[in-house]
């Protein structure tokens, strides 16, 4: 599998659309996905929006639990490499990360009270 380092500079701003969750290798069991050095693989999905297109979503793995990510916040992703996959029928692209780190202040709360 070949891997396609990313410029992240390019992808506009990066924000976490669901807050990291451990990646299962096995569903039934729910046993956690390890890297290669027994470290816990989590999951963050990302909003991308570049040049004022739609927006899209990726997955990002990443080693070790992404600390103080919240939903809505916008986050670093540092070392964002693409995997090309194929399975059969099936195929994708898949993204890993070095890390991703909250920006700090940026959480969006949403005013549940309806006054304006």
């Amino acid at each position: 599998m070949q891997s396609i380092p990313v410029d992240t500079t390019r992808l506009g701003v990066l924000r976490c659309a669901i807050a990291p969750e451990a990646k299962l290798s096995n569903p039934e069991t729910q046993e956690v996905k390890k890297d290669r050095d027994g470290n816990p693989v989590y999951t963050v999905a990302v909003t991308v929006r570049q040049d004022r297109r739609r927006i899209s979503v990726i997955e990002i793995a990443v080693s070790g639990e992404p600390k103080g990510i919240q939903e809505g916040q916008i986050v670093k992703v540092t070392g964002l490499t693409a995997f090309a996959w194929a399975m059969g029928d099936r195929h994708g692209i898949s993204f890993r990360a070095d890390a991703i780190t909250p920006i700090s202040g940026t959480a969006t709360t949403q005013d549940k009270g309806g006054d304006a």
